[in-house]
């Protein structure tokens, strides 16, 4: 079983963390005696072929096959971490990009704890996706703690400077819209992949989380306090 660092597990209280709109998520980690089990669903939405099911995998199993079948409707796991004496088990909800799935976004969005709403930064198209995918999946959860998620940095971190500054300019600006923490990631070299996790764990919580942020052009941003 696997345990998240002191970065994400160092409490500043334990009252129920707010979602975005300032409503309560009803979650919080109670320093009694008595062994808690607690369950985070959390929705992954985006473009088709963006490496949403390879991100479930990796942080899930630890591995990366850049081979993955493209998800057909949902696909669904789970990981469960120790945080003080509480049980917490990520439920995981992978929706396919394609176009025809868009009626199980309920599936995936429906008492969703925090929303990945993701795109391939090699691809801007998908990054331009994301405003529709946010309206639909706010249609049917207004209080999910959302994140921006960019993925494939590996790749984007080749592109010449110019094109890498236009994009993260763009995400910046979808993430503030958004209230969204904004993290770009890739799963083939393990670049902030668990991060990702442990900050939905900290907003879900009301945690204190001591990872660094990074802002800057041609690196994995990662922008998570007061969003």
């Amino acid at each position: 079983m696997a345990s998240p660092s002191a970065a994400a597990a160092t409490a500043s209280t334990s009252a129920p963390a707010a979602g975005p709109s300032g409503q309560s998520t009803g979650l919080s980690l109670d320093n009694n005696d008595e062994k808690n089990s607690v369950v985070i669903k959390v929705g992954m939405v985006g473009d088709s072929q963006i490496g949403k099911t390879s991100l479930m995998v990796k942080y899930v199993e630890g591995s990366f096959d850049e081979d993955y079948i493209q998800t057909l409707g949902v696909n669904f796991m789970e990981k469960t971490i120790s945080v003080r004496r509480t049980t917490i088990t990520f439920s995981i909800w992978d929706l396919g990009g394609q176009r025809e799935f868009v009626n199980m976004l309920p599936l995936v969005c429906n008492d969703a704890v925090a929303i990945l709403f993701m795109f391939d930064l090699s691809r801007k198209s998908t990054l331009n996706s994301v405003k529709e995918w946010y309206r639909q999946a706010r249609g049917f959860n207004k209080t999910a703690i959302p994140f921006l998620i960019g993925t494939k940095f590996d790749q984007f971190a080749t592109f010449p400077r110019d094109e890498q500054e236009e994009i993260t300019k763009q995400a910046k600006r979808f993430a503030r819209a958004m209230h969204a923490s904004l993290i770009f990631c890739s799963t083939s070299a393990s670049i902030n992949v668990q991060k990702i996790f442990k900050i939905v764990l900290a907003k879900a919580f009301d945690l204190k989380c001591v990872i660094p942020e990074i802002e800057g052009v041609g690196e994995p941003v990662l922008i998570y306090v007061d969003v």
